[in-house]
């Protein structure tokens, strides 16, 4: 006999015994809040956002705030968490919402693609999640499950591949108590449907999962080849005063890291005249640190630290437009990469 209960119904079911309804965002129920925590999860798991999340909330409690706050603090409560452009574009969208939605979050779709960092699945987990409207979502839990429910065996980067599971998803979104259903889906896929060993058992699609009538769900979806990671150098040379201060200067808006506040960083065999000619400093370079490896997802940076004194300190490192002496002991708001932050620590 044919299962009367649809997908939507199964999933739902499973989320009124099983679901993450305690999560901070959830609760407040807060479409702000609701869109913040879409931006930080995107490429990061709920534990690790948790508590960034929590902080940044209660610094920036609603659009209005956050569209007045510095960058730099915005970036400081960011650091750790990566993916920075996150946090700049979050800062940005919040600004136009100040100006053409009176720091309220819209509620059609078209407005909120129109957001900068938000894309189709962000859009539509948004206004599925804060307002209960119709829309599918295809974030990597959900491509997931369809994968392993459906058996689909092509790459999920193929273009072909990604229209067939918005189709898929479309499909299988309920005209009611969307919000349960969205979250529902994340959390199959962030807590039973695992990348690595699924608890099948206690999957409430089991019944109807191709991959696992196959005996194999750890084959879906299918491992697209990676490319081995290019390695890149640089040096970074932290520079400290007659007052243990270290300099420091404040990256370019976009790019990597952008806007965050670093070491200055020389690729040059020489550093003592690349900082003659770059700073405008005089410098004795220290013994070096170990190399301090950090991927990023197209690539791996080596860092190499260089401690170093001042020799003769000039007011051109002193006065220069984001460049600053910066006291590790009293630290202020402004925002670090994770590396950059742990070797500042280290050199307390």
């Amino acid at each position: 006999m044919k299962n009367k209960f649809t997908l939507s119904d199964r999933l739902l079911a499973w989320y009124d015994r099983h679901g993450r309804k305690d999560l901070p965002w959830k609760r407040a129920g807060d479409p702000y809040h609701i869109w913040a925590s879409e931006i930080m999860l995107q490429q990061t798991q709920v534990t690790t956002v948790i508590p960034y999340f929590q902080r940044f909330v209660a610094r920036f409690p609603d659009i209005a705030t956050l569209a007045r706050a510095d960058m730099n603090e915005v970036l400081h409560l960011w650091t750790g968490l990566g993916y920075y452009a996150r946090a700049r574009n979050l800062h940005r969208a919040a600004a136009i919402l100040m100006q053409e939605h009176g720091a309220e979050f819209p509620r059609d779709y078209d407005s909120v693609r129109r957001l900068p960092g938000i894309g189709r699945s962000t859009a539509g987990a948004i206004l599925a999640l804060a307002f209960d409207q119709r829309h599918a979502i295809l974030d990597g839990n959900v491509k997931r499950v369809l994968a392993r429910h459906n058996a689909i065996g092509e790459p999920l980067n193929k273009r072909d591949t990604e229209n067939r599971l918005w189709r898929l998803a479309e499909k299988f979104t309920p005209h009611v108590r969307v919000a349960d259903y969205t979250q529902a889906m994340m959390d199959l896929g962030a807590t039973v449907c695992r990348r690595a060993n699924p608890d099948c058992a206690q999957c409430p699609l089991n019944g109807s999962c191709q991959a696992r009538r196959l005996g194999s769900p750890e084959d879906y979806p299918v491992t697209v080849q990676r490319k081995r990671l290019p390695v890149k150098s640089v040096k970074m040379l932290m520079i400290r005063n007659n007052h243990g201060q270290v300099l420091l200067q404040q990256r370019p808006p976009a790019g990597i890291w952008g806007g965050l506040w670093g070491f200055p960083e020389c690729t040059e065999k020489d550093v003592q005249r690349w900082c003659r000619k770059e700073l405008g400093l005089e410098i004795s370079p220290e013994l070096t640190w170990p190399v301090l490896r950090h991927t990023f997802s197209h690539f791996r940076l080596d860092i190499t630290p260089i401690p170093a004194r001042v020799a003769g300190e000039s007011l051109r490192a002193m006065e220069a437009d984001g460049t600053v002496w910066y006291n590790p002991e009293q630290p202020d708001e402004r925002g670090f990469a994770a590396p950059v932050k742990r070797l500042l620590e280290q050199l307390r």
